[in-house]
């Protein structure tokens, strides 16, 4: 069975935003001494991911 793929479309913004509660989130773990990698992989994804260009009609 294929995992489930979800996309997430944020502007600059709102990518400004996700990235630092990531870091906020990995300094919390780094503090109590508990493993980043998820948050490492996550920031990873989120600093590499694809540009797309997209109209938004609004109703």
């Amino acid at each position: 069975m294929r995992e489930k793929m979800n996309h997430l479309y944020v502007d600059s913004r709102e990518k400004s935003i996700l990235l630092h509660s990531l870091v906020e989130l990995k300094n919390q773990l780094i503090q109590q001494g508990r493993y980043t990698d998820c948050v490492d992989e996550l920031i990873f994804k989120v600093i590499n991911a694809p540009v797309k260009k997209m109209k938004i009609k609004y109703i």
